[in-house]
């Protein structure tokens, strides 16, 4: 299944603005589902990070619509490398007991954000050979 970058964008930002509200507003939650005990230095980098989700959802809103340029490979390495990144820290604090199989879906959606555009480079690459 081949997505368009626009719809990869878009489910990205609306993603990343859900992560925001839940991180800002309900990280016990969160980090219950994980298996991870909240404590107030837990709540401060949650909350930190919700702000980032924020950040994130922004961007990848904005560039939705965007034609294939260098800036638009840049957002998208980028947030490749940080899906990756993040899904193999993951599987390794899930591998070491620091966090319950809760955790393993954020792992399988990193890696599909990462693979998803992997894919859309890809196909993009594809059409400006041929094209």
């Amino acid at each position: 299944m081949q997505l368009s970058f626009r719809t990869l964008s878009t489910f990205t930002a609306l993603l990343c603005f859900v992560l925001a509200l839940v991180w800002g507003l309900m990280p016990d939650r969160l980090l219950a589902v994980w298996s991870i005990e909240y404590s107030s230095a837990a709540g401060f980098v949650a909350r930190r990070s919700a702000v980032l989700f924020a950040a994130l959802g922004v961007m990848f809103y904005l560039v939705r619509n965007e034609s294939p340029s260098t800036t638009r490979n840049a957002l998208s390495s980028g947030f490749t490398a940080g899906c990756f990144g993040l899904a193999a820290l993951g599987f390794g604090e899930w591998l070491n007991g620091h966090a319950g199989p809760g955790l393993l879906l954020a792992v399988v959606v990193e890696l599909a954000l990462g693979l998803g555009f992997v894919q859309t480079r890809r196909v993009t690459a594809e059409l400006e050979t041929t094209g």
